[in-house]
């Protein structure tokens, strides 16, 4: 055994760490293990946790089914969300919007919060966000960015605060397309 240290082969074994040999280096002292385990998860592990909190599983449910800790999988959540821009290129102004709003909460239930969302029709990704109440005003705050990408088509959900931005014949409310089908 060679010290990864001073180089030496003057080594002696020193107890086991978690079932794995330990040795001391007699020259300079150093402890070490044999070999070691690689560090981290693996970067299809993150994708793959991130992709169930964007398709709505909650920290504590990915801690569940995965076993990997809720605050590490928040803080590959938080790192994502940092890489993002903050709005599309122009070349990538979407034709068809999708608008949605989401209840969360902080801490306790009664600590409700809305993210609303613009997301392209046709790719995947959310191109702008907001955090607020359900209200007109913290639309108005999405509205300020998405009006600008001047779409053909919003579809949403039919919530009363999009008529009131949205011109009518512009919105289609995915509720429409839901009741056709039942017909």
């Amino acid at each position: 055994m060679k010290c990864p240290k001073c180089d030496s082969t003057q080594t002696a074994k020193n107890g086991h760490r978690r079932g794995r040999q330990c040795y001391k280096c007699k020259q300079c002292g150093r402890q070490f293990l044999e070999s070691y385990r690689p560090w981290g998860y693996s970067d299809e592990v993150k994708q793959l946790c991130i992709k169930m909190y964007l398709n709505g599983m909650g920290l504590r449910g990915i801690e569940r089914v995965t076993e990997i800790h809720h605050t590490t999988v928040m803080h590959w959540v938080r790192e994502a969300g940092h890489k993002l821009h903050d709005a599309p290129d122009t070349e990538d102004m979407p034709e068809v919007s999708d608008l949605d709003e989401l209840q969360t909460f902080v801490g306790s239930k009664r600590n409700k919060l809305w993210i609303w969302t613009a997301v392209n029709h046709q790719q995947a990704g959310i191109l702008a966000w907001v955090i607020g109440d359900r209200s007109a005003e913290t639309f108005k705050c999405l509205w300020s960015v998405v009006k600008y990408w001047r779409c053909f088509f919003y579809i949403t959900d039919g919530w009363k605060v999009y008529p009131m931005f949205i011109e009518e014949g512009d919105a289609y409310c995915e509720q429409d397309l839901y009741d056709s089908r039942r017909v």
